[in-house]
Parts: structure tokens; C-alpha cells; sequence
């Protein structure tokens, strides 16, 4: 038995709306790595590139400049954080996918119930589980992103508040 076959036999016990918990989970993770690309990467270089300019000014205490600098590390900010919220808002959603999961569950319980009664527990089992393996798989995606969400909004207060330390104003 393969992996793919594991995969599937997992699917069809938890019900259709595992896919969209894996779809869910496969867009966050795929952000987090975008994120994570543009913090080891991208901003490295955007960032000396500002610093640079911004040593380069031959005034840096006017109150233009600082509002300049300001814009600059403002927008510096935006970028570090864009996406982050997002992330966030689908490590919330996972568990709710799972909830959605547990209620077809029942539902399919409570069908098998109506239809044939009480009597087959294994009639019974297969809803139950179907009502389970969502929840669990909802849990278990919201936590994989719960601490690299909160450690991605992290590094990017971190990286702003660096940012604008590199750049004083003489």
C-alpha cells in the first residue's frame, strides 16, 4: 500500500471536505514560504538599497527628511507585513473547515440512524469518523501555521524597527 493510497483511504473515511482543509492549508503554507523568501532575500537588498539612499541624502534632519524617512519606512513596513494577516485569518479558518466536517458527519450519523436505526454499529462508525477526522485535520493544519504566523509578524516588526534604526537622522 502506497502513499497515495493512504492518502485516499484517509479522504474518503474523513469526507469531501478534507480537500478543503488541504486546500486551505496548501495556500497558507505556500504565503508562509513566500514570506519567508522575502525575508531571507528581497528585503536584505531593498533594504541597503534604502539605507544607501537615504546616506546618500545631504540632509537628513529637515522636517522633510523625516517625513521622507518616515514614507520610506512606512512602506518598507507594508511590504514586511503584506500577506501576514492573511496567513492568520487561515490558520483561524482551518479549525472551522474541520467544525463544517464534523457537522456533515453527524449529519451522515443521523441519516444512517433515520434509514436504519440504531442497531449496526459499524453503520454508525463510518459517520462518526467522518465526523471526526475533519475536526482533527482542521486542528491539526491551524496549528502547523498558528507559531510561524506569529513568529512572521514577529520578524517583521523586528525587521522595520532594525530598518529604521539604520537609518538615523544626524
Amino acid at each position: 500500500m502506497g502513499l497515495l493510497d493512504l492518502f485516499n483511504d484517509f479522504i474518503d473515511a474523513g469526507g469531501p471536505i478534507l480537500y478543503w482543509v488541504a486546500a486551505v492549508l496548501f495556500v497558507m503554507w505556500t504565503l508562509i514560504f513566500e514570506r519567508l523568501w522575502y525575508f531571507s532575500f528581497v528585503f536584505p537588498k531593498e533594504a541597503r538599497l534604502m539605507i544607501a539612499e537615504w546616506d546618500n541624502r545631504s540632509d537628513t534632519t529637515s522636517w522633510k527628511a523625516r517625513k521622507i524617512r518616515e514614507a520610506w519606512i512606512s512602506q518598507m513596513s507594508e511590504k514586511l507585513n503584506w500577506g501576514v494577516g492573511f496567513i492568520k485569518t487561515l490558520v483561524a479558518i482551518c479549525p472551522m473547515i474541520g467544525l463544517l466536517g464534523t457537522v456533515t458527519g453527524m449529519i451522515t450519523v443521523f441519516e444512517l440512524m433515520a434509514l436504519f436505526g440504531t442497531g449496526d454499529p459499524r453503520d454508525m462508525a463510518s459517520g462518526i469518523t467522518q465526523a471526526t477526522i475533519p475536526t482533527m485535520s482542521g486542528m491539526v493544519a491551524a496549528l502547523s501555521g498558528l507559531f510561524i504566523s506569529s513568529r512572521l509578524e514577529f520578524m517583521a516588526k523586528v525587521k522595520s524597527e532594525q530598518l529604521a534604526d539604520k537609518m538615523p537622522q544626524h
